[in-house]
């Protein structure tokens, strides 16, 4: 039987089970391939559950390069090109991802690396970087056999750069989704919902990464967007039991959320204060310290420049398509009317340092530092990222692995929210 999914550049293709049972995953694909004689019929039954990923292999062959996901339910997969880097996503309905150690590439074939995880709501994807430009095939399922279950096929074929680009960029459906959710962000909140100015201070803190985007990996296994998940929440229960402020999540769930988007939540909420949380990594596992950035359009040493860079690259790790000015990273930013509000940024900074040092390790060398952040470049939003220590070292990974030390943490933060905002905003008894 062969199914397509019109529109969704899907093509199911089941194969008769039969006494004689390939050896390997491949054989049984290239026998669905060679399978040109199948009726057509369309699929019935519905599934309560969400589909389970369960597994994911890649075959470097002589001629492509073949991407196996394994699921417990076939669903619509789409896949499409993206440039600048060059990358392959898969895009599919919400699935559950129950994947342990799933084997990455050597990383010298087409295939760089790969993620996977929740892009939008309702909406999961994988993301393939690439080491070469590829042109890739319709998504390919082939039913249980062998001891496996549905297997999802993508092949990718080596071609030119020239090729690669003329059919790089989102399908037209899936960029006016995305153009819709940017104007949403971009949209005032209703009047109602907005505190009166001169009684509340307003301050939305930004849980980094998220969703497909999983950020620095621990040495004892915790995740970026994990860790500054939970403690944007607490932070935001402290702030706002406190009589002085209004507070809004960037993301209160693990989602992705594209940049630039971050920065129009914080400036339609009208943001007093602007915090954004992360974790760090470095090469060196002795590194050890929180540290706060705050931007300029010149980073303060090399490793700030490096880590803005690598924060700004969080929408290339999702997939988002970054032409049409997506990008936020314009020097029409960084000029004279945004100079007060670079200022109080490092006001912020300069007197959060001591106070956060009486809770947690500081990083001894030049712990306020800036580099261009995207996420830090709302032109009238006082701006701070806090990396609260490094996951590559054993020490701070243990710390932010642990509750009270979180509790402290928000305790800490909201403390130099106080102090930044003056003596009129005091924690209630």
């Amino acid at each position: 039987m062969a199914l397509t999914l019109s529109g969704l550049g899907l093509s199911v293709t089941a194969l008769a089970q039969n006494s004689t049972k390939p050896q390997s995953v491949d054989d049984i694909i290239s026998n669905v391939l060679k399978d040109d004689k199948s009726d057509t019929a369309p699929r019935s039954g519905k599934h309560a559950a969400e589909p389970v990923i369960m597994g994911v292999r890649i075959g470097e062959h002589q001629d492509r390069t073949r991407f196996v996901v394994e699921m417990s339910d076939p669903v619509a997969m789409r896949t499409f090109t993206l440039s600048s880097p060059n990358r392959v996503v898969i895009d599919m309905p919400l699935v559950q991802w129950h994947l342990e150690s799933p084997p990455r590439p050597a990383g010298n074939g087409i295939v760089r690396s790969y993620r996977y995880g929740l892009f939008r709501s309702g909406n999961s994807r994988f993301v393939i970087d690439l080491n070469a430009p590829v042109s890739v095939s319709n998504a390919l399922v082939v039913p249980p056999g062998g001891g496996y279950g549905y297997r999802v096929v993508v092949d990718m074929f080596p071609t030119s750069q020239e090729k690669f680009d003329a059919t790089a960029g989102w399908p037209p459906d899936l960029r006016a989704r995305e153009a819709a959710a940017a104007l949403l962000a971009s949209l005032p909140p209703a009047q109602s919902q907005l505190p009166p100015t001169s009684e509340k201070h307003v301050i939305v803190i930004d849980a980094g990464h998220g969703g497909i985007d999983s950020g620095t990996n621990g040495v004892n296994g915790l995740q970026e967007k994990d860790v500054v998940l939970d403690e944007a929440q607490r932070l935001g229960r402290v702030l706002a039991a406190r009589s002085g402020y209004v507070v809004h999540l960037t993301r209160e769930s693990d989602v992705y959320i594209p940049l630039k988007e971050r920065v129009n939540i914080a400036r339609n909420w009208r943001a007093d204060l602007f915090i954004s949380l992360h974790a760090d990594s470095n090469p060196d596992p002795n590194v050890t310290g929180l540290s706060i950035y705050t931007l300029s359009d010149r980073g303060s040493d090399a490793e700030a420049a490096a880590l803005a860079r690598k924060e700004n690259q969080s929408d290339v790790i999702a997939g988002v398509d970054l032409g049409g000015g997506n990008s936020t990273v314009a020097p029409i930013l960084i000029d004279l009317a945004q100079r007060d509000t670079m200022n109080r940024s490092s006001r912020f900074a300069e007197s959060a340092v001591p106070l956060l040092a009486r809770t947690t390790g500081i990083l001894p060398r030049q712990p306020h530092r800036s580099a261009a952040f995207v996420v830090l470049k709302a032109p009238d939003v006082p701006s701070v990222l806090i990396e609260l220590g490094y996951l590559s070292n054993a020490g701070d990974a243990d710390e932010m692995n642990n509750v009270h030390w979180r509790d402290r943490m928000a305790q800490a933060i909201a403390g130099a929210v106080d102090r930044y905002f003056g003596p009129s905003t005091v924690a209630d008894p």
